[in-house]
């Protein structure tokens, strides 16, 4: 572990931000931290199920989420409470941030899902990215975020995002927390 590392207590908060508030906040386990990258792993704990038509998340499922200090992008692998790999959401974010027991990340609207098998790969929310203006408020952002958008794409369709996170392995109990791993 670096000096900047995620292991400062049993849990992180992750703070979402989107637009310049707060969207959700939630516990999440720290698992490894290399000075670059910052994982932890969160149960999905909201309320209900939340169904996108290509996935649903539900209570019991466990996201590991792997954030970068210097990359545009997270990407939370998603599996069921027994372990059976969904896929792979991933949030266009600016770098995260690490302040304390608090991992800052801020949504850039963008995402992309990865099915467990692949053969799924989505685009998704290029209109909420185009309605933001931040190609108007910072074009410099907005550039990078359709870059990273574009790259974990072709990663995705070349190669999967197993080789991008490793390979987190099935996950059972353990986790606790009222409130999980938000996907927006």
């Amino acid at each position: 572990m670096s000096a900047a590392s995620a292991e400062t207590g049993p849990t992180l908060t992750v703070a979402l931000v989107k637009g310049g508030r707060t969207k959700i906040r939630y516990p999440a386990e720290p698992v490894g931290d290399d000075g670059t990258r910052i994982t932890v792993r969160a149960p999905w704990a909201a309320p209900g199920v939340r169904d996108f038509g290509f996935v649903r998340f539900v209570p019991g499922d466990v996201f590991t989420e792997h954030y970068w200090r210097d990359r545009w992008y997270a990407v939370k692998e998603v599996r069921t409470g027994g372990g059976e790999l969904k896929g792979w959401y991933c949030d266009i974010t600016r770098p995260a941030v690490l302040r304390g027991t608090e991992l800052l990340v801020e949504d850039l609207d963008l995402d992309l899902w990865v099915s467990a098998d692949g053969r799924s790969v989505l685009r998704l929310d290029e209109d909420e990215f185009e309605e933001s203006g931040l190609a108007d408020r910072d074009p410099r952002a907005a550039r990078a975020a359709v870059r990273a958008l574009d790259e974990l794409e072709r990663l995705a369709r070349a190669e999967g995002l197993g080789g991008l996170v490793g390979d987190a392995g099935p996950v059972g109990g353990g986790l606790s927390g009222d409130a999980g791993s938000p996907v927006c």
